[in-house]
Formats: structure tokens, C-alpha cells, sequence
């Protein structure tokens, strides 16, 4: 990223402000503004990750230039994060969503303030500002939501497909140990102890309320757009990247809404474009301020010009956990669907993928996986960056039933969601089905390109499952992420399909045994871009990555990372070790010193489906002279045939005494899953 000092404006912070909320609670901001006597639009991400430390050198890059083009740059914590007073109890609250109307109208009422407002933010300030779009607050005009979702439940960190996905564990943990963090008291003043016990007892533990919902109830639909676009009336940017848990989404949006709107994905997980990883970064921020000028400022510039939606057309890779940047170039459509698109429909047969139209034998292909199907799938979501992408697949192939095409002797390329259709028996009342799409090297390395998961009790739809019979003949889409990828000649296309994908997501009771009956209504159906199709984007649209620059910080204390994969072939045990330790980070600014390390733990034993276990432990410790503070949190998730069971611990520490101390031991029903 190109760092960024001279600014059309110069800049006002202002910190330590403090915003009261109907209820009398006050929230947390920092806000940047332009130095002027004119009054100016104002943006608004409001998330709960500490503006003040975590996100404090992120946010250094984004809002100084925003306000540096002439906007009010605000960031706020959600109430009790970071310096904000109250409790989080659970995302996407009613109150949360009732907070971001009432900031939005006191940003509006600001003397330096036009009275037009927009939102942004990645993850869940994409997700709020969404949401808040649908309530139509009077001053907001336009905003811009980045790695989010429209469909809580069917597409999000919980659940795929209606599998309950690993990463639940994980975003449970990472919360459970955000929301034990005291507000700092250099802001709040003696205050601080009490704000925190309040956190400490009262926050809860999520996990516990999410396993409680494991189909698509009225709590899922709370929050999930997708129940009615039409309530969005807003002018929309939605960005993702392929290596990012929620790029489906952008397609959706594309799709269903009916304002003015742009689509936007690349190649990065889950960060901001400026900042992005895998590369090439872009010049977001550039984007960005084009984006707020035609709509918060009403400036005829031509940011609607391009196409509706951009993507990044990846090139073929060898397998790797991480890539500094990914191959390809920038292609766009004007709508979404494409009518460019074209639906490419091919038979499986026994180990092939036939060609289009080509006629298959009768046949059937079994498979049982085991447990250890899955240790090289990646994240669900690729969080922060690499490394944590899919390995080479073809350990996991081996637990699958595989299906290969013919070697290419044509370039090919795909643009959206591939599709496979399978008709199927199994010999358990509770079954799911993994399928993935690889890209197979002429020298035998499987580079995974896309992938779906579905739990076949939910043939009929998330909201009502139904335990299949055994032996009874099922026929099911399980439609996989979208995805732009290029496929060279000499390659092969593979699809494979496994009854297992532990730890991506959690396995089902017992193990199972797929049939694949087929007989011509098996089927991949693949959505490709011809290769003579004009690109409609130029080279390079966006630029080089600039921002503002970066706030100064130390690290006093190296990190370290590590994903092992571990067999014991004595025991029978197997495991993948995930840990993300970001040492300790010294601001200078703020005299603080912080410290994360977190471990995630994934294990089973042979072929039984009761040994599976996440457990996870989150150290979050802050330092100021003789001030320190520190919580512990530990999270361990088991499952029975017929139960969920969670056992959990937080402990608080000031200096070297505990002063909190909490467990949970409960029990929730699978509910078939």
C-alpha cells in the first residue's frame, strides 16, 4: 500500500467522544473530519473491535482519508466493546440495530454535519449496514459492506447448507474473548472495573444460543436481508474475495436488488481490497471516495459507469496454503445473472465426468469417509490472511468418491456457482453430503477451486428438516460457492464427494454410507464464461492501494503461527492444530501494550463419529506501567449421537489476582444435524 499524505483537506481528530444512546448508555467514538467551515456527509463503521487498540492501525489507513476527501470518518464501538458503556449479549441485536439509527441521526444533527450520512464496514460493520439499510433511517444515503452476508443461516459463519460449520466454534471463541476485554481507563476513568464485571457477567456465552438454532428460525431471519431486498433503498457497494467466507453474497445482492448498486470481488479473504491479501491489492480507498461523492455529495462523476459487477479471474495455481497473489486479470458484467454465462451440464459416470449430452451407463458408486476427510480443506473463511487456504486434496480425495474429466485440450472458464446434482440413498436417518470442484495438474496436484456442503435432512429446505429412510431414493442440488477460475489445457476438472468434512464442519452421528445411483440424473453443471467474451474492464480500473499512514506501533514480544496436522497411528487419533499468536503490540500513542494468542484444537478418534472435539483457549492481556489486566477463555465442543455438550471457562486476572471466575456446562439436542 502506497502511504498517502498529502489530502485534498487537512484533518481534525477528535477522540474520546462519547455518544448517548435513548436508553442513556453512551458509545464510544473517534471521529476524522475535513478542516473546513462547510458542512460535510458523514460515514459511519460501527463494530465491536476496539477502536481504540485492535483495529486502531486499520482503521489509521482508512478514515484520515476519507476525511482527507472530505468526509466525517467515524468509528464506534457496539455497546460494551471496547470504551463503550453496556453489554454485547449476541450480534446483530435489536438494540445494535436501534443504536446505529440513533448514531446515524445525531452524526446528521452535527453542526459540521450536511445531514447525509452513509455506512461501511467489513465483516460485521458489512453486515450492520446492510441491515440498517433496511430499516431506511432518514439521513443515510449509500453504503458500502464488505465481506457480509444478506442470509444469516444459510450463508454464514454458523451454518452451510445447513451443517454446522467448525468456524461456529471459532467466531464463538473469538467473541467470548473479545467481550471479556475491560474498556481502557485512561477514557472511562475508575469506572473501568466496574464496566468490566458488567461485561464479565452479564455477556454470555454465544456459542451456547447458536447451537440452540440449528435450522432456519425466526432468530436467523432477524437480521438476514435476503427476507426482503426491496426494504433496501440505498445505493449499495458489495465487495468480497474469493479467499473470504462471503462472496457468495455479492452475487445475490447483484441479483435482488433494485437500486443502484456495484459488485465487486477479488482475490483477497477476509480484508479490505487496500490491504489485501492474497494480492494484487487495489486502490479501494480511491473507490470509495468515488463512490460517497456521487451519493452523499450528489457529484456527477461516472463511479456507475462500470460494470455492475467486477471480479477477479483467477489463473491456475499449484495447491498452497498461501499465495502472495493470485494470477488472473479483471473481467465484468453489466447484470447479474449474465446472459454470457452459459450453463454447461455434464453426466458423472463411474470415476469420469462425461462430456455434455454424452450418454452413461447405469451404474452406482459407494463411498464411506473417514474422520480425517477434511484436515486439508482450509478455513471455512480465510479471516485475516493466509496461511489457512486448502492444501493439496488429494489426502482428502482418498476418503471420497472422485470423479475425473477428461485432460482439457481447451482453455476453460467458469464464472459463478457450479452445481451438483445428485441422486442418492444412504443407510442413516441423518446424512451430509460434501462436494467439491478441483483443478487437477498434469502432474497429479489438486488445487481446490470451490466447494458445497449440504445436510441432505434438508432436502426440503433449511426450516424443515426430515430424517431420510434408509434405501429410499433422494435426488438433491448442492450448489457450490461461486467462484471465477480459469482452467488450462492439460488439465482435468474433479469433482468429489464425501460423507464427511470434519473439521470444516462438524460430522454427522453416525458414520454413513452414500450410494451414488448413476443413471443420468447425476450431473455437474458448470456456469462458463466463453474465453472469446470481452473483458468490459480495463487492465488495471482501480489503481494502485494508497491509504493514509498506518499508525506507528511495536511489537515487543514476537508472534507465532502454526496449522499442524498430526496422526497417531497407535491410538488412532488424529488432529489439526490451528494457533494465531499475535505476540505483544506496543502502542505508543496510547502508552498500552496488548497481547492475543489463540489455539484451536480439532480431534477425533478412527471411525468413531461420538470422538470428535474443538476446544479453543484465547489469552487476551493489556498492559499500561503497573496497570495490567488479563482473561483466559476456554471453549470445548463434543457431541453424542443425539446431544451437543459445551464445557467452558473464563477467568479474569488484575495483576496477579483473579477476580473472575465463571464455567458452563450445558447440554442442546441435535436437532439433525
Amino acid at each position: 500500500m502506497r502511504t498517502v499524505t498529502a489530502l485534498p483537506y487537512k484533518i481534525i481528530e477528535e477522540r474520546g467522544i462519547f455518544i448517548p444512546m435513548s436508553d442513556g448508555v453512551r458509545l464510544a467514538a473517534r471521529i476524522w473530519r475535513p478542516e473546513t467551515d462547510e458542512p460535510v456527509p458523514a460515514v459511519l463503521e460501527f463494530i465491536p473491535y476496539r477502536q481504540r487498540d485492535l483495529t486502531a492501525q486499520r482503521d489509521s489507513t482508512i478514515h484520515p482519508y476519507q476525511a482527507g476527501h472530505g468526509y466525517a470518518s467515524v468509528r464506534v464501538d457496539l455497546r460494551g466493546s471496547g470504551d463503550s458503556e453496556g453489554v454485547l449479549q449476541d450480534e446483530y441485536l435489536e438494540r445494535e440495530l436501534r443504536d446505529a439509527e440513533e448514531i446515524l441521526a445525531w452524526l446528521s444533527e452535527q453542526p459540521w454535519c450536511s445531514g447525509r450520512t452513509g455506512m461501511m464496514g467489513i465483516s460485521w460493520g458489512g453486515f450492520n449496514a446492510l441491515q440498517v439499510a433496511a430499516r431506511r433511517p432518514e439521513s443515510l444515503a449509500a453504503i458500502v459492506t464488505l465481506c457480509s452476508t444478506d442470509d444469516r443461516y444459510a450463508d454464514d459463519v454458523h451454518y452451510m447448507g445447513g451443517c454446522l460449520l467448525g468456524d461456529n466454534l471459532s467466531w464463538a471463541s473469538t467473541m467470548f474473548a473479545y467481550t471479556s476485554c475491560p474498556p481502557d481507563p485512561a477514557v472511562v476513568g475508575d469506572r473501568w472495573r466496574e464496566m468490566w464485571r458488567e461485561r464479565l457477567e452479564h455477556s454470555g456465552l454465544w456459542l451456547d444460543t447458536w447451537l440452540r438454532h440449528q435450522r432456519r428460525d425466526d432468530y436467523w431471519r432477524h437480521g438476514s436481508v435476503c427476507e426482503d431486498l426491496s426494504a433496501i433503498r440505498t445505493p449499495v457497494l458489495a465487495v468480497s474475495g474469493w479467499a473470504d467466507g462471503y462472496s457468495n453474497a455479492v452475487f445475490r445482492l447483484m441479483e435482488g436488488l433494485d437500486v443502484p448498486r456495484l459488485g465487486l470481488i477479488g482475490p483477497w479473504s477476509h480484508k479490505y481490497p487496500h490491504l489485501g491479501v492474497p494480492g494484487p491489492a487495489i486502490g479501494f480507498l480511491q473507490q470509495c471516495v468515488r463512490w460517497w461523492d456521487r451519493w452523499l455529495k450528489g457529484v456527477d462523476n461516472d463511479v456507475m459507469d462500470e460494470p455492475t459487477l467486477r471480479i477477479w479471474m483467477q489463473e491456475s495455481v499449484p495447491p498452497s496454503t498461501a499465495y502472495a497473489e493470485r494470477p488472473g486479470r479483471w473481467v465484468g458484467e453489466d447484470s447479474w445473472p449474465s446472459p454470457r454465462v452459459l450453463e454447461h451440464r455434464r453426466p458423472l459416470a463411474l470415476h469420469r465426468i462425461a462430456a455434455p449430452g454424452e450418454e452413461v451407463e447405469h451404474d452406482i458408486a459407494t463411498v464411506q469417509s473417514p474422520l480425517t476427510v477434511g484436515q486439508f480443506a482450509g478455513k471455512w473463511c480465510s479471516y485475516n490472511a493466509p496461511p489457512d487456504l486448502p492444501y493439496d486434496q488429494r489426502e482428502d480425495d482418498g476418503g471420497s468418491v472422485v470423479f475425473d474429466s477428461e485432460v482439457l485440450t481447451e482453455r476453460l472458464e467458469i464464472l459463478g456457482a457450479p452445481v451438483v446434482n445428485l441422486e442418492f440413498t444412504v443407510d442413516q436417518p441423518v446424512a451430509m453430503a460434501s462436494v467439491r470442484l478441483s483443478d487437477v495438474a498434469p502432474d497429479g496436484k489438486a488445487t481446490r477451486v470451490t466447494y458445497g456442503l449440504l445436510n441432505l435432512t434438508h432436502a426440503k429446505g433449511h426450516d424443515r428438516p426430515e430424517e431420510l429412510v434408509p434405501g429410499e431414493r433422494y435426488r438433491v442440488a448442492i450448489p457450490m460457492n461461486g467462484v471465477a477460475q480459469a482452467f488450462p489445457p492439460g488439465h482435468r476438472l474433479r469433482v468429489s464427494v464425501s460423507t464427511s468434512y470434519w473439521p470444516l464442519a462438524w460430522p454427522p452421528p453416525k458414520p454413513v454410507v452414500l450410494t451414488v445411483l448413476l443413471e443420468g440424473g447425476t450431473d455437474l453443471v458448470l456456469p462458463v464464461r466463453p474465453t472469446d467474451t470481452p473483458d468490459d474492464v480495463a487492465p488495471d480500473p482501480f489503481g494502485e492501494a494508497e491509504g493514509t499512514p498506518p499508525l506507528e506501533t511495536e511489537h515487543v514480544a514476537p508472534g507465532d503461527e502454526q496449522w499442524l496436522v498430526e496422526r497417531d497411528l497407535v491410538g488412532y487419533r488424529s488432529a489439526l492444530k490451528v494457533v494465531k499468536d499475535l505476540g505483544t503490540v506496543r502502542f505508543d500513542d496510547i502508552d498500552l501494550e496488548v497481547t492475543r494468542r489463540s489455539e484451536e484444537v480439532y480431534t477425533s478418534e478412527g471411525d468413531d463419529f461420538s470422538s470428535p472435539c474443538g476446544s479453543t483457549e484465547w489469552l487476551m492481556r493489556f498492559r499500561r506501567g503497573d496497570w495490567m489486566v488479563e482473561t483466559v477463555t476456554k471453549t470445548v465442543l463434543t457431541s453424542t449421537p443425539d446431544e451437543f455438550r459445551i464445557n467452558a471457562t473464563l477467568d479474569a486476572f488484575e495483576g496477579e489476582a483473579r477476580v473472575a471466575a465463571r464455567s458452563w456446562n450445558t447440554v442442546v439436542p441435535r436437532d439433525h444435524v
